[in-house]
C-alpha cells in the first residue's frame, strides 16, 4: 500500500466511509453538505480550518482507495502539535494497512518539521484504532475528553509520538 495526496476524486471514498460502522467512534455519519466541507478542507479549499495534509491510502497493485490518513495542525494544552487520524474500509481491516499508512504519515510530517510530536485522540472504546496507535509506535499518555465532531464530547486516549 501507499499514501496518495487528497484529489477531487476522493469524495467517494469519503461517501464509502460515511456509514454506521465506520462513524460510530466519531459521532455518525455526516451529511452529504458536511461531507461535501470535509472534502473540500481535505483538498486545501477552505481558508478557515487548519491547516494539514491529507491522503488516500491505496492498495497495491491495483491502485484502490481503501481508506485515508492525515495529520493535521491542532493545539494541545496550550502547545502546537500535530494531529493524525485515519479510517480504512471495512473490507480491508486487519490486514495492517492503517498501521502501515500510519507510519507514512509519521514520516511526511517528520518531513514537514514544524511540529516534534505526533497526538492521535481516538475514542477509547475504539479497540482497533488504539491498537494501530500502539503497532505505530506512539506511547498511551491517558485517558482525556475530546470534541469530536464539534459540540460531541467523547472519551478518548491520548497517544503521542515523536517524530524522528
Amino acid at each position: 500500500m501507499r499514501i496518495e495526496a487528497w484529489s477531487t476524486d476522493g469524495l467517494d471514498l469519503l461517501r464509502k466511509a460515511n456509514t454506521p460502522e465506520m462513524t460510530r467512534h466519531v459521532g455518525g455519519p455526516e451529511t452529504a453538505d458536511q461531507l461535501a466541507r470535509r472534502h473540500l478542507r481535505y483538498l486545501g479549499h477552505l481558508d478557515d480550518e487548519e491547516p494539514g495534509r491529507m491522503y488516500r491510502i491505496m492498495l497495491l497493485p491495483e491502485g484502490e482507495p481503501v481508506g485515508t490518513v492525515g495529520f493535521w495542525e491542532s493545539e494541545w494544552r496550550g502547545k502546537p502539535v500535530y494531529e493524525t487520524g485515519w479510517s480504512v474500509l471495512p473490507d480491508f481491516q486487519g490486514r495492517g494497512i492503517a498501521s502501515a499508512a500510519v507510519h507514512q504519515v509519521l514520516a511526511a510530517a517528520a518531513a514537514e518539521g514544524r511540529h516534534r510530536t505526533v497526538h492521535a485522540f481516538p475514542s477509547a472504546a475504539n479497540a482497533a484504532s488504539n491498537a494501530v496507535c500502539r503497532k505505530a509506535g506512539f506511547t498511551l499518555i491517558g485517558a482525556c475528553d475530546v470534541e469530536y465532531p464539534k459540540g460531541h464530547l467523547i472519551r478518548a486516549n491520548e497517544w503521542r509520538v515523536t517524530l524522528r
